[in-house]
């Protein structure tokens, strides 16, 4: 199963229903997920980061935190910026 920014638009809520709803799909499958929005990737057995075409980094989410590396400074912006949006 190929996944290409497939719940880039949506809003968290949704995003999270339909990330549960396609984990179940994924059971037993192959899974590559190209996400821009990290939480797309937080429970992946793998992610890898390119940067400019070339893998940077790889590992699981804590692994890639725990090396403060680029995927440590994009989850961390990240974050920053779901802190800062509005709650309706």
């Amino acid at each position: 199963l190929l996944l290409d920014e497939a719940t880039s638009a949506l809003d968290t809520q949704t995003e999270q229903d339909i990330q549960d709803s396609l984990a179940a799909m994924g059971q037993g499958r192959t899974v590559i997920t190209i996400a821009h929005r990290l939480s797309t990737v937080v429970d992946a057995d793998r992610i890898v980061v390119l940067e400019a075409g070339e893998i940077v980094e790889q590992g699981t989410h804590d692994t890639l935190l725990a090396q403060g590396g680029r995927y440590a400074k994009m989850w961390a912006r990240q974050a920053h910026e779901r802190d800062a949006e509005p709650v309706e």
